[in-house]
């Protein structure tokens, strides 16, 4: 029976992978940030630990003690906006205590002489704004904010383990979606605000640049590739995309037409707070290697994914 570590277990992509794991027969350990709440409610199998993952010897000791088969590290300090207000916090968590965990994987296999699987969470921000579109595990790593740095820093270090041994894998992941996103992520601050005015509870949508374009896949998806990237038979970095760019505008004009509010426009305001500098970057991804490798590729297109994620929203 394999047994798995997964860090950040209350967040939408832990959820997933613990629910799946679960369910294959794994046995299942989450580690989550003390006072955290889950998104959904997790198996009843799955092993909880309550840990800072910042706590080096203790989240080592836990290592040693599971003896995990395979170990993905999704804990990270989400919100690039907080990283500018957090740079430190988010070096640590996001930068640091990722390394730190897989010198643990690392650690685990040499005293126990058995191979640990590990999956790094990477993010599109490692790329920054990227010279050209779609970007590949081969484009030039230049973050332009404190999150896409500290993902950098782990993700440069994931090629350092697995140089010294470690099944080491970095999943390059591209905006991926689903109903149990927290408020604070536009897709679900979008789906969440046209149900409050389909039920009469708002007037106006309050959003920043809908100009913006993304790449937004389906998480469930996601969670996928990256199980079959650390059961693969040679550990390599994978672009996790759908090869689309789309601006928020569409996004927004799909989830009110699943609500059936077709003029739009006049109930969507500007929000000078959420709004970023002007980007003139394009990003979308490569998920080639993915596709040849592991033969994965993307199940739920962008409609069905609005509609899912207003589906849920309304049925709240």
């Amino acid at each position: 029976m394999t047994t798995a570590f997964i860090t950040g277990v209350h967040g939408q992509d832990g959820s997933l992978l613990a629910e799946q794991l679960a369910a294959e027969g794994a046995e299942v350990h989450g580690l989550a940030q003390p006072g955290t709440r889950s998104t959904t409610t997790l198996p009843a199998s799955v092993v909880l630990h309550q840990h800072d993952l910042s706590d080096v010897a203790t989240v080592r000791a836990l290592l040693h003690d599971v003896q995990p088969d395979e170990v993905y590290n999704l804990a990270a300090v989400s919100s690039v906006a907080r990283s500018w207000e957090q740079p430190d916090l988010v070096a640590q968590v996001n930068g640091a205590a990722a390394v730190s965990l897989m010198e643990s994987a690392w650690q685990v296999q040499e005293a126990r002489g058995h191979r640990v699987r590990f999956v790094q969470a990477s993010s599109a921000e490692i790329f920054g704004e990227p010279p050209s579109a779609p970007q590949t595990e081969s484009t030039p790593i230049r973050p332009t904010n404190p999150y896409g740095a500290a993902k950098a820093y782990a993700h440069l270090m994931v090629d350092v383990y697995r140089r010294r041994g470690l099944h080491a894998c970095a999943a390059i992941l591209y905006n991926h979606e689903s109903p149990r996103r927290p408020r604070d992520f536009v897709t679900r601050r979008i789906t969440a605000g046209v149900s409050d005015i389909a039920h009469g509870r708002a007037d106006r949508l309050l959003l920043g640049d809908l100009s913006a374009r993304r790449d937004w896949g389906w998480a469930a998806d996601y969670v996928q590739a990256m199980v079959l990237a650390a059961r693969a038979p040679h550990a390599t970095d994978y672009v996790l995309a759908s090869g689309t760019s789309r601006p928020v505008r569409e996004f927004v004009a799909t989830a009110f037409a699943c609500a059936g509010i077709t003029e739009w426009e006049p109930l969507v305001a500007s929000d000078p707070t959420l709004t970023r500098p002007p980007e003139t970057r394009v990003m979308a991804g490569d998920a080639t290697r993915a596709r040849e490798l592991l033969g994965w590729r993307p199940t739920v297109d962008f409609e069905t994914l609005v509609t899912r994620m207003m589906e849920a929203e309304l049925q709240r």
